[in-house]
């Protein structure tokens, strides 16, 4: 059986095909060839615009927003360490963990008999100071009594003066008038004008009187002895009366350390009870009953009430903000609860210049870091502020007052 032969192509003959392609009409070529590398230079460009804008706008953008936010933020509280000022014995630890308490409640009571004695011994010793002025008190009085029986000593002794040249003065007259009369007389008796009687009496009476003024001379020194003596005892007294008065201020300025010395054991006395300074929750218990603490000894730590937030804003977010600016508050531990509140305090400077090593851009190589600034919020609703526990996270909103204009 014969097959059919299929025909090949003829030798330096080619198909419409393989001329089309060999020979490309001038209707596929682009019209636009440089189009080609146009395309990408324009999308750069235009990326380039973008990220120019946006980073040269960005800050603005975001400082005008009128709701500025931060999940940077927690519930803040004055944790206060509380702790002993004296030394001793743990009595009594009068709270538990986490226990709340009001303002002047006893947490923990240090045995105190060694207190107590020194109270009772100062105080002992501020009676002894009081028995003291009393009894300067009493000699001063005491004093001024023989003040004045030295001076009365002094106005008796001027009366004896008086009374001793008044008395010498008399004799002297009747000494010189029986001096005369005795003269007279051995006169007349050596004449012969007079008898020796009248003679002897003349000159007994003379040297009676003489006597007599020797006596009253002599009773003058005494009186002017007695005072001189009488001045000096005054004098004296005086002088005692001065040092018990100098005693006087030295009693009371040891009355006083006596008392200083006192209060201080009284102080002491009450550092032995360690009580709550406000309303709020206390800590784990760091003492226990029969330890012995010494100065400084934290036995708990108190938390108040009282309890704020602090959101840690973007210098960038601070633009428009300003105290007095309302916010809302999202708590992690409460979804869907929204607390109201208020700006009330906004750091002067931001939070990495109150760290421990401030950074110091001046050295090194330098890379740009957004600083976040502590903002201060207080809640409205002081209840449920005192529900809060320091450290819950939250989100808190800050509405500008530039929302208003």
């Amino acid at each position: 059986m014969a097959s059919a032969a299929t025909p090949g192509p003829i030798a330096g003959a080619s198909s419409p095909s393989a001329t089309q392609a060999e020979h490309p009409s001038a209707q596929d070529k682009p019209r636009w060839p440089w189009l080609k590398s146009l395309v990408p230079f324009l999308v750069l460009a235009l990326a380039a615009a973008i990220v120019i804008t946006v980073t040269r706008n960005w800050n603005a953008w975001e400082g005008g927003k009128a709701e500025q936010v931060t999940d940077d933020a927690i519930v803040r509280g004055d944790l206060t360490p509380l702790s002993t000022k004296v030394a001793g014995l743990v009595r009594d630890v009068k709270v538990s963990d986490y226990q709340r308490v009001h303002a002047g409640d006893v947490l923990v009571e240090l045995q105190d008999d060694d207190y107590q004695a020194q109270v009772a011994q100062a105080t002992a010793a501020v009676a002894a100071a009081k028995a003291t002025i009393e009894n300067n008190k009493k000699q001063r009085e005491l004093q001024d009594s023989r003040i004045e029986r030295a001076l009365a000593g002094v106005d008796l002794a001027k009366a004896q003066i008086a009374a001793a040249t008044a008395g010498l003065d008399a004799v002297q007259a009747d000494v010189t008038r029986t001096s005369s009369e005795r003269t007279r007389q051995e006169a007349l008796l050596a004449s012969q004008a007079t008898t020796k009687q009248h003679v002897e009496a003349a000159v007994a009476d003379q040297e009676r009187l003489a006597a007599q003024e020797a006596s009253r001379k002599a009773d003058l020194e005494q009186a002017k002895t007695a005072l001189r003596s009488a001045e000096i005892a005054v004098e004296t007294e005086r002088r005692t009366k001065e040092v018990l008065e100098s005693q006087e201020q030295q009693v009371f300025a040891d009355l006083h350390a006596k008392e200083a010395a006192l209060t201080a054991a009284q102080i002491n006395l009450s550092y032995t009870k360690i009580h709550a300074p406000a309303v709020g929750t206390v800590g784990e218990r760091q003492v226990r009953q029969g330890q012995l603490v010494s100065p400084g000894t934290q036995v708990v730590t108190f938390v108040p009430d009282t309890k704020w937030i602090q959101a840690n804003y973007r210098e960038t977010q601070l633009t428009n903000m300003k105290v007095g600016d309302a916010a809302e508050i999202a708590v992690d531990a409460y979804p869907g609860r929204r607390l109201r509140g208020k700006v009330v305090e906004i750091a002067p400077a931001s939070g990495s210049q109150f760290a421990l090593l401030p950074p110091d851009n001046a050295t090194g190589n330098y890379t740009k870091v957004v600083q976040r600034v502590p903002v201060k919020i207080a809640l409205d609703d002081s209840r449920v502020a005192a529900q809060l526990r320091p450290g819950l996270s939250v989100i808190a909103t800050v509405r500008t007052a530039h929302q208003e204009q």
